[in-house]
């Protein structure tokens, strides 16, 4: 488990043996259908959904950071915005909208809606959502060492789910950016949004999507040292997770691990596609490119 190339960031390090039970996953990523279905029975409201609560916030900020004006605590989520010119890669701010009303039903804001997305994974999904949902089938959050061994479909030691080839040759292998990030997709995987579920070939364990189309949730949380803290040449069975949370990025907000990137990964952004890419999230963070499937 853990950095396959010299893309990798120093969160994948080290390579190291783990041990695990065995366990079921969804094919796909859960659909809008899906959680339709969940909201349909249980009545559930997400994370998007609701007004943010800033004594929950500020314990995720800094200490003394003043309280956002009250017109800027309503339902939203964050929702990409591509530019129409180059951007500081530097500066995520430059593609991602805070836009009042995006949530799950409303993907793009207000006036965008489902039709004829039933089959594309559900997003806006916070990790608390996810958990929620998982619940409801009886299932839940695939650990992070389950997902990174899933991805692998059985392949060792290669980069992506279904090998060695880079993303941008021979056929079009995942949901991803291809172009210029973030202003420019040449589409060359036909998409330049996200993809219903099953659109590309599935890996050799007939999972769909565990590269690109959206990250998703692990059960996790993350440690960007967690790896070394792990390492043994015997191995660790089962991990869990760290007890705790750290991200030097951000130290004073807990995170979970998210797997997989999406389609706004690329080359000279993310990587996201590889097998061993970590990302992490606040667990109330609904994006436009978040989602998750469920183990057994």
């Amino acid at each position: 488990m853990g950095a396959d190339n010299a893309q990798a960031d120093q969160d994948e390090y080290p390579k190291h043996k783990v041990i695990i039970d065995s366990f079921r996953m969804d094919q796909h990523e859960v659909t809008n259908d899906q959680f339709a279905e969940f909201v349909e029975s249980t009545g559930y409201v997400t994370t998007a959904e609701r007004k943010p609560d800033w004594e929950e916030l500020k314990r995720q900020l800094p200490p003394d950071t003043p309280k956002p004006d009250d017109s800027l605590l309503v339902a939203a989520s964050l929702v990409f915005t591509p530019p129409t010119h180059q951007v500081d890669l530097n500066d995520y701010s430059q593609w991602w909208s805070w836009v009042p009303g995006a949530n799950w039903k409303h993907p793009e804001g207000p006036g965008s809606d489902l039709k004829g997305k039933g089959n594309y994974p559900v997003v806006h999904i916070s990790w608390d959502d996810a958990m929620a949902y998982c619940k409801w089938t009886g299932k839940r959050l695939p650990t992070e060492a389950e997902w990174e061994y899933a991805s692998r479909g059985g392949l060792v030691n290669k980069i992506y789910p279904w090998g060695d080839e880079h993303i941008n040759k021979g056929k079009a292998k995942a949901n991803t950016w291809e172009g210029s990030f973030p202003n420019q997709n040449t589409a060359f995987d036909t998409f330049t949004g996200l993809a219903p579920v099953k659109s590309f070939a599935p890996n050799a364990y007939g999972l769909y999507d565990m590269a690109g189309n959206v990250w998703e949730w692990c059960l996790d949380k993350y440690r960007n040292d967690y790896y070394q803290s792990i390492n043994s040449p015997d191995g660790i069975k089962n991990p869990k997770g760290p007890a705790d949370s750290f991200d030097p990025d951000e130290p004073y907000t807990p995170k979970r691990v998210s797997r997989g990137g999406s389609f706004m990964c690329n080359e000279s952004y993310c990587s996201g596609y590889r097998v061993a890419r970590r990302m992490k999230s606040s667990a109330d963070s609904g994006m436009s490119n978040l989602g998750f499937r469920c183990v057994r």
